[in-house]
């Protein structure tokens, strides 16, 4: 009975691990993959788009986008 109980506790424990350490893998490849966008991507994104950018109108766009992902 005890024994069965342990081995239960063990294998979840071990599957806490497992699936933390494939998780944060995948995270790190998805992130190398696709990097998260900075003030120099969004200035080559607006000249892209035609528009001159200044560094208010980057820090209000910059200031958004975390806004959003804060949600």
């Amino acid at each position: 009975m005890w024994l069965h109980i342990l081995g239960y506790t063990v294998a979840v424990l071990a599957g806490v691990a497992i699936g933390f350490f494939i998780a944060r893998k995948t995270m790190m490849s998805y992130l190398k993959k696709n990097p998260p966008i900075n003030e120099q991507m969004l200035r080559v994104m607006m000249m892209q788009m035609g528009q001159k950018p200044s560094q208010k109108k980057i820090n209000q766009m910059m200031q958004a986008m975390q806004k959003q992902q804060g949600k």
